[in-house]
């Protein structure tokens, strides 16, 4: 009966370094969760970039969810959800289902707000053949649900249903919570996977079936001493300790300096607004004028939008692809957009103006949206457009920035072309040269009023050791337009350098120096 997995499975699975968990409960009432670390390797990351048009794979932010007009394939507040690669994440921790306990390896997850593990009812899922099982036979607190469950992640779906148990995280037991056991796991991702399953932190208004995340029965019951989580992440790898999670407030000893707070303005992800995005303390102007964002333990890059995940390409000399629209944008309409931006006409309008976009009373939208129900042929066009209409006002933001340097118009279209050969690739991620990093700017984020700054060697990823090591940019495209956008998430690259504060009583997030 022996399943047998190819060697590249064998050699992912023995490739994830998990360090010992540590749980303690301490005199200041706080609950730590010890969190385990698995470095990157060149197997696990290819191994996340399998053909997505087969539907191996969860979809990461920009392989396929998102286009070069910035739609993306669902909307609504499952957005963040959908756009997870799991493959990626580098920080777990243990919990306990059931009575006596059964063990199973989480991600602490601040973007989705269900729990679920896998269940022993699943019979067709490999991947729930290589972890632990809830059997709820073996629970004397188990009590039945039986309302069936999707959690839809890009091209896949956890499914199953809901029960009920409780759960030990730490030395807490929350009673009676309500969870998933999973019956279904898509594909490569949860058979490889060196977690069994997701606990997660945001807020009910995004949990399927609108359960009670785990988070609110931990303060209903009165488990914690303030309704505060926080994150520290320890990026040193060459520590043991991963990092850890602590319930009921904050560690002193995890971060320097006072937390700098934002309000969270749209409940769901923990979501705040920014401001501007530094490339070696230079605006790239995109954000300006305010973005969105939501920090999330559950992703492991910073992704942003395309716009300005180009600049930070161009500037690290990251590999890209060239548009071909690009470039046609530019050759065509590159001198038009000056001159009329010269001419101080409204930005957001040009790109209607000229012919690339129609505006509708706030933005350009591609002229081509409508045209997509109509045939094959217009369905082409209608990708054509959105390329050109998004390019178009690409290609205005960048202009604009350039004409403020007091830039000829020679060298503002030189530059445009130059940023069209680093748009970010279709699979995401952009390779840079590992000896280039003392060359290249720090990235800065602008977070109440303070400005984030992220070196090289934070914000670039190793992939593997030795002379075959690979250096891959911290940052991917991901684009999500108004009123949601634009938008960017903030994970562990950045959350590892920032100790993170959820405050969960005073809706705010807080960022300060990592210790």
């Amino acid at each position: 009966m022996g399943t047998k997995l190819n060697p590249v499975a064998v050699t992912f699975l023995g490739c994830f370094l998990l360090f010992p968990l540590v749980l303690s409960a301490s005199d200041d009432g706080l609950m730590r969760i010890g969190l385990k670390r698995r470095r990157l390797d060149k197997n696990s990351w290819n191994a996340a970039r399998l053909d997505l048009n087969e539907g191996k794979l969860l979809m990461r932010p920009s392989a396929g969810m998102h286009n070069l007009n910035g739609n993306l394939r669902d909307s609504g507040d499952s957005d963040v959800v959908a756009l997870k690669n799991y493959m990626d994440a580098q920080y777990f921790g243990e919990i306990g289902v059931g009575s006596p306990p059964q063990n199973f390896t989480v991600i602490f997850d601040t973007g989705s707000s269900n729990l679920w593990v896998p269940s022993a009812k699943c019979h067709f899922s490999l991947a729930c053949y290589m972890h632990p099982r809830y059997k709820s036979s073996h629970s004397s607190t188990y009590k039945k649900n039986g309302k069936p469950a999707d959690i839809h992640y890009g091209t896949g779906s956890i499914s199953g249903f809901f029960s009920q148990d409780h759960v030990e995280v730490g030395d807490l037991i929350v009673e009676d919570q309500e969870f998933i056991e999973a019956t279904k796991e898509p594909g490569i991702t949860f058979l490889l996977a060196k977690f069994d399953g997701i606990l997660g932190l945001g807020f009910q208004e995004i949990s399927v079936g609108n359960a009670v995340p785990v988070w609110y029965n931990m303060v209903n019951q009165g488990l914690v001493k303030d309704p505060v989580f926080s994150f520290w992440f320890n990026r040193n790898a060459e520590e043991e300790e991963g990092g850890e999670i602590v319930f009921g407030g904050v560690d002193p000893s995890h971060y320097e300096g006072e937390h700098t707070y934002v309000p969270v303005t749209r409940k769901g992800y923990w979501q705040f607004d920014m401001g501007d995005v530094l490339i070696g303390g230079k605006t790239t102007g995109f954000c300006a004028g305010g973005c969105s964002a939501i920090a999330d333990s559950g992703t492991s890059l910073m992704a942003g939008p395309t716009t300005i995940i180009t600049e930070v390409n161009h500037a690290i000399g990251a590999a890209g692809v060239v548009s071909e629209e690009c470039k046609a944008v530019v050759a065509q309409y590159g001198e038009t957009i000056i001159q009329k931006l010269l001419a101080k006409e409204e930005p957001h309008k040009i790109c209607s103006e000229i012919g690339l976009c129609t505006f509708d009373g706030t933005r350009g939208v591609s002229m081509g949206i409508e045209t997509v129900v109509d045939g094959k042929n217009e369905k082409v066009s209608g990708r054509l457009n959105d390329a050109m209409c998004s390019t178009c006002e690409m290609t205005v933001v960048w202009m604009q920035n350039q004409l403020r340097l007091n830039e000829t118009q020679d060298r503002i279209l030189s530059y445009v072309n130059e940023l069209c050969s680093r748009l970010p690739s279709p699979m995401g991620e952009s390779a840079v040269d590992c000896a280039g990093l003392s060359s290249m700017p720090n990235v800065s984020f602008t977070i109440g009023g303070r400005v984030f700054d992220l070196s090289p060697e934070q914000y670039i990823l190793k992939v593997g050791d030795g002379d075959s090591a690979q250096c891959i940019s911290g940052f991917t495209a991901l684009d999500v337009p108004p009123p949601r956008g634009p938008l960017w998430i903030l994970g562990d690259v950045f959350m590892g350098q920032y100790h993170t504060v959820f405050d969960y009583g005073n809706l705010r997030v807080g960022f300060a120096k990592a210790a």
